[in-house]
């Protein structure tokens, strides 16, 4: 009987080695090795997918930034404050600020001598109208520095809207437009200026030229009065 259950044993002992030898034969581990790290290249390749859309992304959103216009637009009152100073110099009186009538009106008021024919009203009459001249041209350059001081609170007002919104522009394009628009108010502060100075430059040659003509008058008044062709009649005054 012992023999007989010893066989069982070993024949049972030997089909079970057989099967674990066989399971082992079936796992692979180099195989596992290299699925595992595949597996781990691949999650990497996905990760840095990831990351590259997210920086796209991230490039998309900062070209929309930088697209985005200004929200703020301070050329009109710019133009609107030029315009209005350029039509005070437009409605000056007397001396024409355009080249042609400033020529032929000097030429006629202020010419470089009189002849001892022109009578007495015309050098008068030309005296007047120089030191119209003279007058309208001081308004003028009155009218324009005032225009120009009640300009300042507006300036002011537009130079800090404009600073505020480039320091907080959200891309180039905002920062473009605001520096473009503070160019701009420089650029109008300089032409304001170069009106004030243009005014007062006219004023002054306008008093310097009846300066001139009055002493050209003073000649022609002086030889009409010598002149031989006046005839002096002498007479009999009465005394108490």
């Amino acid at each position: 009987m012992k023999k007989p259950l010893f066989s069982i044993f070993a024949i049972l002992f030997a089909s079970l080695t057989s099967v674990a030898h066989a399971q082992w034969a079936v796992f692979d581990v180099g195989n596992f090795s290299q699925n595992i790290l595949t597996a781990a290249r691949t999650l990497q390749t996905v990760q840095n997918q990831i990351t590259q859309l997210q920086n796209e992304a991230q490039m998309l959103e900062n070209e929309g930034k930088n697209l985005q216009s200004l929200n703020f637009n301070g050329l009109p009152g710019i133009i609107s404050t030029l315009t209005t100073t350029q039509r005070l110099l437009s409605t000056a009186q007397g001396m024409a600020l355009q080249l042609s009538q400033t020529q032929s009106l000097y030429s006629r008021i202020y010419p470089s001598s009189y002849s001892g024919a022109v009578p007495r009203s015309q050098l008068d009459a030309d005296a007047l109208a120089r030191w119209a001249d003279s007058r309208s041209a001081l308004g003028t350059s009155l009218a324009v520095q005032a225009q120009a001081t009640q300009n300042f609170p507006a300036d002011q007002a537009t130079l800090s809207n404009l600073v505020g919104q480039s320091q907080s522009a959200a891309g180039a394009l905002q920062v473009t437009q605001a520096t473009n628009q503070l160019l701009a108010l420089q650029i109008r502060q300089l032409m304001q200026e170069q009106q004030l100075k243009i005014t007062q430059d006219r004023a002054a040659a306008l008093e310097e030229a009846r300066a001139v003509e009055t002493e050209a008058r003073s000649r022609a008044l002086r030889q009409s009065f010598m002149s031989t062709k006046t005839n002096y009649t002498p007479r009999s005054i009465t005394g108490f």
